[in-house]
């Protein structure tokens, strides 16, 4: 058999019905991008309103299509006649999330003393980029919609380097400075005014399995990081453990337990509690 032809072997039996086209879902996420920030990314009319409804609209009709298609896809080629009311329900939610989205950037020009102007950040921080496309696939992954919400926070790490699952929970004024590296987990929840460098991580540390030894899906085992906590470069995270509110976590420092409010961790008090059996609340 020659390579060809084990090709084509391997191709069969095709997918059952029409997979979701992830152009055309980035392009939706991009005009609404645009909406939010009339101007930054391509050049708006004289009618700022105009343009927005013209932006909406089309995400609203790609996003339709492309919905229509998941679902189809996820019930393997049953008819779907839900999509157009799931994209109704998620064009309802856009104007809290452009809200969130300006908290974000009002965030950005606070944290960040190099930081001339906020229009610098939303033309150019990857932090930005990603945390906004998260929170659109967020929405998308609460209605219960397939595939769309990985293509949308993927193609944003493939930007930025920085991998947000669309399932976190995200709160107002959050800030990623610098960004790259930065891995935030299915069920990791972050509360208002967080501020994340380079490197961190927010992941598992373990995950219950069923009797037949498979990874159990959705458990919460991802961190819960409550308001006003800062992290700094390269601390990793792991498991159900909570960031007291205020706290501030050191850059290097490797945590595997929960710690109060008001915390101060550095990279040599996380390794003395690691060496006498740990703590926290």
């Amino acid at each position: 058999m020659n390579a060809i032809e084990e090709l084509a072997r391997a191709a069969e039996p095709l997918p059952m019905g029409e997979l979701p086209s992830r152009l055309n879902v980035l392009a939706a996420i991009e005009a609404i991008r645009s909406a939010f920030f009339p101007g930054y990314f391509e050049r708006a009319p004289a009618s700022a309103r105009a343009f927005v409804r013209e932006k909406v609209e089309f995400a609203r009709e790609a996003l339709t299509e492309e919905v229509r298609r998941a679902l189809s896809f996820a019930s393997a080629g049953a008819q779907v006649n839900g999509a157009a009311k799931v994209v109704d329900q998620f064009i309802s939610r856009l104007p809290d999330i452009r809200r969130l989205a300006a908290t974000d950037v009002e965030a950005a020009f606070e944290g960040d003393p190099a930081l001339r102007n906020r229009d610098e950040a939303i033309l150019t921080y990857p932090g930005l980029l990603s945390v906004t496309s998260q929170r659109l696939a967020h929405e998308l992954y609460l209605l219960d919609v397939p595939l769309l919400p990985r293509m949308i926070t993927e193609a944003a790490h493939s930007k930025s380097g920085i991998d947000i699952h669309p399932g976190a929970t995200i709160g107002e004024s959050f800030f990623i400075d610098h960004g790259t590296g930065v891995v935030i987990g299915e069920t990791a929840r972050i509360g208002n005014r967080v501020r994340l460098y380079q490197g961190v991580t927010l992941g598992a540390k373990s995950f219950p399995r069923d009797a037949q030894g498979r990874p159990v899906k959705g458990a919460d085992r991802h961190p819960i990081v409550e308001d006003d906590v800062v992290i700094y470069a390269e601390a990793t995270i792991l498991g159900r453990v909570t960031i007291g509110r205020g706290s501030v976590i050191g850059g290097n420092v490797w945590l595997t337990h929960s710690v109060p409010a008001g915390s101060r961790i550095t990279q040599a008090a996380a390794d003395a509690e690691a060496f006498v059996g740990g703590g926290g609340i």
